[in-house]
C-alpha cells in the first residue's frame, strides 16, 4: 500500500528519521564541541545590538564565519540578510533553516557583564538597543549548526539553506525589510527549498522544546483611525463637531466586537489600542484624532470579518456625530502555520534534541513572527526552545520584549541539535521520499 503525505501525519515513528542521528555517533560531540563558539557568539552579538535594518555589524560577523566555512554566501539581501548555502556531495531536497538578527529599541537593565550599552535612533528618538527578544541567541545558534553542519558535508545527500534574517521585529518607518522583503528579491529562486524550520527562544523550561500544529502564532494587523471632526473652543462644543468625544465611543465599541460579534470559541482575536492622539491646548476641541492599534487573529476568514466589522463600525459612529472616520489596515505578519505532516515529520528529530528535556505541546501566542511568510510558500515548522534559569518559576521569568530578558545559555545546545538534526534528517528522508518507501 502506498500512503500520502498526509497519510504520514498518523505514523510519525513509521520510518523513524531519528536512525540518521543516531547512526553518527560523532554528530552530538561536534555539537558538544562548538557551543563554547556559540555561547562566545551570542555574547558577542548581545553586547553589540543593532536595530531592524542597520544589523551591519552582526550581518558582517555571520557572512566571515560562513565563508570560513565554505559556504556560497550571499549578503545584501533585504539590506543587511545573509544567507549560506551548503552543497553536499550528492544530490538530493533542499531545506532552509532561519534565524533573525534584529535588536528592539529596548534599554536594558540585566546587570550581565555583556550587557547592551548601545544608544541608537529609532524613529526619530533616541534610545538604548537590547536583544530583548533573543535574536542574538538565534543567530549564534545557527551559526553552531552550520558549523557542525559542514563537517558532513561530504555525506550530505542535497542542500541547506541557512538565513540569517534582519528586520523581523518590523523595518523603521519608511522602510521595508525582514522575511518578505528577501522573499521578494528572490530568496527562494535559487535554490528553491522544499521545507524550512526556525525556532524562537522563551520563557520556558530549559532546555525543552515547545510546538503545536497549525496556527502557533498570531496574524498581526496594525490599523490606524483618523476621526475628523470641527475645531472650536472648549467652551461651546455645539459650535463644532468633537472628535474626542467620538473616538471614546469608537474605543469602547471596538473592543467589544471581539466580545461580542465574533466566535472566538472557534479561534482567538484580539484589538488593543496603543496610541491615541488629539488635541494641543486645553481649552480647544481639535480638528482630528489619530488612533493606532493591533488586531490579532489565527484564522484568515475571522481576521477579514474582524476588519470589515471595524471598518463599518468607525464609518457609522463617526457620522452619527457628523465627524468622518478614516480606517487603515497594515498586515504586518501573516499566521504562523505548522504544516501538520511536517511537524509531525519533525517530532522524533525534536525528542532527539531535546533527550530528557522533552517536547511539550504550547498553547497558541497572540504575538506574531514573519516566519509566517515563508510558511506561505513553502511547508514550514516553527517551533520555541525554554531558556528560563534554572529553578524559577515561569511566572517570575522576565518576558521576551522586556529590559530584563535574558537566556538561559545551558539550554541553547537543544536549539543547536535541534536545527542540526532536523536539517540531517530531511535530507536524509524527507517526508515526500518517505511517503513513497512505506508499504
Amino acid at each position: 500500500m502506498r500512503l500520502s503525505l498526509l497519510s504520514l501525519s498518523i505514523l510519525p515513528f513509521l520510518y523513524a528519521p531519528l536512525a540518521i542521528a543516531e547512526q553518527r555517533p560523532e554528530l552530538a560531540q561536534n555539537i558538544q564541541n562548538v557551543m563554547p563558539k556559540v555561547i562566545d557568539w551570542r555574547r558577542d552579538i548581545h553586547q553589540h545590538p543593532e536595530l531592524s535594518n542597520r544589523e551591519f555589524r552582526t550581518a558582517a560577523k555571520v557572512a566571515a564565519h560562513l565563508e570560513q566555512l565554505g559556504l556560497e554566501v550571499r549578503t545584501g539581501i533585504a539590506h543587511t540578510g545573509v544567507v549560506g548555502i551548503l552543497k553536499g556531495a550528492k544530490p538530493g531536497p533542499v531545506v532552509a533553516l532561519r534565524a533573525d538578527m534584529d535588536a528592539l529599541p529596548v534599554t536594558e537593565q540585566t546587570g550581565l557583564p555583556f550587557a547592551s550599552k548601545v544608544v541608537s535612533e529609532f524613529n526619530g528618538q533616541q534610545t538604548g538597543v537590547m536583544h530583548a527578544c533573543g535574536h542574538d541567541a538565534h543567530v549564534a545558534m545557527l551559526m553552531g549548526a552550520a558549523e557542525v553542519l559542514s563537517q558532513q558535508q561530504a555525506e550530505l545527500a542535497g542542500t541547506i539553506m541557512f538565513i540569517f534574517q534582519p528586520a523581523e521585529e518590523g523595518p523603521p518607518a519608511g522602510e521595508e525589510g525582514g522575511a518578505k522583503m528577501m522573499l521578494a528579491e528572490g530568496l527562494f529562486a535559487n535554490p528553491t527549498p522544499t521545507a524550512i524550520f526556525g525556532l524562537h527562544v522563551w520563557p520556558g523550561e530549559p532546555g525543552q522544546l515547545l510546538v503545536k500544529t497549525e496556527g502557533i502564532m498570531a496574524a498581526a494587523d496594525s490599523f490606524q483611525i483618523t476621526v475628523k471632526g470641527k475645531q472650536v473652543h472648549g467652551s461651546s462644543p455645539w459650535r463644532g463637531i468633537d472628535p474626542i468625544n467620538v473616538t471614546g465611543q469608537l474605543i469602547n465599541a471596538i473592543n467589544l466586537i471581539p466580545a461580542r460579534q465574533i466566535d472566538v470559541t472557534l479561534a482567538p482575536a484580539v484589538v488593543s489600542f496603543g496610541q491615541v492622539h488629539g488635541g494641543i491646548r486645553w481649552n480647544i476641541i481639535p480638528d482630528d484624532v489619530k488612533l493606532e492599534g493591533t488586531i490579532r487573529t489565527f484564522d484568515s476568514g475571522m481576521r477579514e470579518d474582524l476588519i470589515a466589522r471595524m471598518a463599518h463600525t468607525s464609518e457609522h459612529i463617526a457620522k452619527a456625530s457628523g465627524a468622518e472616520a478614516h480606517f487603515h489596515v497594515h498586515n504586518f505578519a501573516a499566521v504562523t502555520w505548522n504544516d501538520p505532516a511536517l511537524t509531525d515529520w519533525a517530532m522524533p528529530s525534536l525528542k532527539w534534541a531535546a533527550a530528557a528535556n522533552g517536547v511539550a505541546p504550547i498553547k497558541p501566542i497572540t504575538g506574531a513572527e514573519d516566519f509566517s511568510f515563508y510558511q506561505q510558500q513553502i511547508p514550514g515548522v516553527f517551533f520555541f526552545l525554554g531558556i528560563s534559569p534554572d529553578n524559577t518559576p515561569l511566572n517570575e521569568v522576565p518576558p521576551n520584549h522586556s529590559p530584563m530578558f535574558d537566556v538561559n545559555e545551558d539550554a541553547l545546545i537543544t536549539g543547536v541539535r535541534a536545527l542540526t538534526g532536523l536539517a540531517l534528517d530531511y535530507l536524509a528522508a524527507p517526508p515526500q521520499q518517505a511517503a513513497q518507501e512505506v508499504k
